[in-house]
Parts: C-alpha cells; structure tokens; sequence
C-alpha cells in the first residue's frame, strides 16, 4: 500500500471472522469511512492511529482498537508497520458481546498466536470443523480483552477544542490554563469545566494523556527516551519516565526495546 491517502475496499466476510494482513509504508492514510461489520485493527509491528471525529486511539505493537459496525474512522501509520485486522459479523459480534464503543485493548500471548493460527486459515473456513471451532475459541477470548487507557477524547466545545488542538500542535507547550484562556475567549474556569465535562478528565490529565501517546509514536519511530522526553516538554527525563511507568507499567526504555515483539 502506497504513503498516501488512500481507501481500502472491505469485502464483506463470508464467515464470522475475515482476517487481512497487510504491510502499511510509511505515511499510510486510510481515509474516512465505515463499514457493516466490527472490526479489530490489531497493530503486529508499528504504531497506527485510530481517529473519529470525537476521539483518537493509538496502539502500539500487541495492541488493539475495537471499531464497531457503522463507526466513521480513519487510520494512519506515520512509520508503516504490519496490520493484522480481524473482520467479524454484526451477528457475531453481538452474539458474543463484543464491545460497542472503539476502545483500545491489550493482546496477550495466547490470542497473538490465536490470532496468527487463523491467519493461515482459508476465508470460506469450515465451520462445522476445527477451524469453526478455532474462530469460537478466538470469539471468546476477544469478548474479554483488557481494556489499556489509549484514547484521547477531543472537547466538544469550540474554545476547549481550540486549546486542545493547540497541544497536539506543541505538546511541549507547558503554559498553565490562565495562559491559554485569552486565546480560547474563556476563563481558565470555565475551560477547566469544558474538559471535564467533553472529556471527562481534567486539563492536566488530557494534557498528560496527550504527551503519553505522542510518546508511543515517537518511541515507535525510534526517537531516544531523553529526546521524546525534551520534544514533550519534560523538564527531566527521570520525570517522564515516571509518567510512562505510571501509565503503562514499564519504562519508556522497555517499551521501545520489545515493543516491535
């Protein structure tokens, strides 16, 4: 697939799962749209985002992002990597209980390697056979995925938007609320509401959260731990460590280690 804007066709699957492997190059922009049937974008190497109009969800390597039937979205891989998406029926997908809002989640060793399995299956699967019986199992544990906080929601509200936009411009941009409320045309109190009411994390929080996921892109891109730290605004590389750590459980030096694994 070419770095450039793009649309896929989705064929529609045959079974109750399709699976689809594909090499993304760098710069890789899947444009809007939506499709009948639910999908897990699962990111095998690289780091893809997922955006709606409301939200971005970003999945690094062994992780996913659940886009239900009829959500409008976009992907992007700035750096390419490999996508392995799974394709599941509406039927299936609620028979099942599969979640109803995209949300990022954590893939485990044993769904990868579930994952991979039925990757070398045919898409017209038996399914009165083992390989039926295999897409049931996968089903299964797909219905109980971890959830891993990924998502940046994006303020409803024009002046909070503005602010937001803003940041994701310059992460590095560590001016406090009061600073930024002459540009947004509204108190910092009220901003401070606008977030939490659009958002439902406070100015810092979403800030933070934002720093957090241009961090995984930039790790993924293979930028250094005190070079992200610096780009981000970090006054200290041990202080970003701690953030990440706090976050994800492992130090941003782990992560950019076995994150391609």
């Amino acid at each position: 697939m070419p770095g450039a804007d793009v649309k896929r066709p989705f064929p529609a699957p045959r079974r109750d799962i399709l699976t689809r492997v594909v090499d993304w190059a760098h710069g890789t922009h899947i444009r809007p749209h939506s499709h009948e049937w639910w999908q897990l974008v699962y990111s095998e190497s690289g780091v893809i985002s997922v955006e709606t109009d409301e939200e971005t969800w970003v999945v690094p390597p062994d992780r996913a992002v659940w886009v239900p039937a009829g959500v409008l979205h976009q992907v992007r891989a700035p750096k390419g990597g490999r996508n392995r998406s799974l394709y599941i029926t509406s039927t299936a997908a609620r028979r099942w209980g599969l979640p109803e809002q995209c949300r990022v989640v954590a893939i485990p060793p044993l769904v990868r390697e579930l994952i991979l399995e039925f990757g070398h299956l045919p898409e017209e699967y038996d399914e009165a056979g083992p390989d039926g019986r295999l897409a049931h199992v996968i089903l299964d544990r797909l219905a109980g995925l971890r959830e891993v906080p990924l998502n940046l929601p994006w303020p409803k509200d024009g002046r909070a938007l503005a602010v937001a936009r803003g940041l994701e411009a310059d992460p590095a941009d560590n001016r406090p609320l009061e600073a930024w409320a002459g540009e947004a045309g509204a108190s910092a109190r009220t901003l401070a509401r606008l977030f939490q009411r659009d958002c439902g994390l406070t100015f810092g929080q979403w800030r933070q959260r934002l720093r957090l996921l241009a961090a995984l892109e930039r790790l993924g891109a293979g930028a250094s731990v005190t070079a992200v730290a610096l780009d981000l605004g970090y006054d200290s590389t041990s202080a970003f460590i701690a953030m990440f750590r706090n976050a994800l459980g492992v130090t941003p030096g782990t992560y950019a280690r076995n994150g391609a694994r």
